[in-house]
């Protein structure tokens, strides 16, 4: 018997996540809440992942935040993304025989586990769960790419849009998120890494979205006074994707 009732995982932002992908039935929930091995808990600032070591689990973010990121060996940091409620540890590390990206607790991270095994034998008996698993993967592919573009061709204050943006929707989509508001889950330093700016000039990134009433912030809230606007100047297309058709 799984660790996590049925109850729970009703109310899990993976579970919100997969609904707007699949059309899930209670007895989808019971063979998913039956694979999972328990909860676990990462403290802030600690390892779940270390780059070159063996992982053989899938973790569904239930709340906190973690980085994914590679260190090099001069020591410098690049952040490949952010995780939320909803996403996925494991994915794409567990895939390999060794992982090739670290990812590191930014929060307390309490995370829903079950061993990949487990989901690959519940995807050969429903489909339905890897046609969902592939989704997530073209999900974290866009976003991703979207990423590449705001190092390589963005402005700075391009990429803060889009990466508030995209926050702001991801955490929407499990509904931890207003329609125009949101807290911003990560310090300055991580989303400095994220964007490859200097925490300095992403103040003065911020201080010109606000000067510009793009935004107001008060208190890590961040409020979007003009969505519109910072679209176009982010150059940010909202994407909703298709629904999953049930098989018979």
């Amino acid at each position: 018997m799984a660790a996590t009732s049925r109850n729970a995982l009703d109310q899990h932002p993976f579970v919100a996540r997969l609904q707007h992908l699949v059309d899930l039935k209670p007895a989808d929930l019971k063979n998913l809440d039956d694979i999972i091995d328990g909860e676990v808990v990462i403290r802030k600032r600690r390892d779940l992942i270390g780059d070159g070591y063996e992982y053989r689990k899938l973790c569904f973010v239930k709340d906190g935040y973690a980085v994914r990121y590679k260190l090099l060996r001069n020591g410098k940091r690049q952040i490949l993304n952010v995780i939320l409620p909803g996403d996925i540890v494991g994915l794409p590390g567990s895939f390999y025989e060794r992982a090739i990206y670290a990812v590191a607790a930014t929060a307390d991270l309490r995370m829903s586990v079950c061993s990949l095994d487990a989901y690959i034998h519940l995807c050969h008996r429903h489909p339905q769960f890897a046609l969902a698993l592939a989704w997530i993967a073209v999900q974290e592919a866009t976003t991703y790419a979207e990423h590449i573009i705001d190092v390589g061709r963005r402005t700075p204050a391009e990429r803060l849009s889009h990466f508030l943006l995209e926050l702001h929707a991801r955490l929407r989509a499990v509904g931890r998120a207003e329609e125009a508001r949101f807290t911003l889950p990560f310090s300055q330093e991580v989303i400095a890494d994220v964007l490859g700016l200097s925490v300095p000039h992403l103040n003065r990134m911020m201080q010109w979205l606000r000067k510009e009433k793009l935004i107001a912030d008060s208190d890590r809230v961040i409020e979007l006074l003009d969505a519109d606007a910072l679209q176009t100047l982010a150059h940010y297309q909202p994407q909703e994707m298709i629904t999953i058709p049930r098989l018979a």
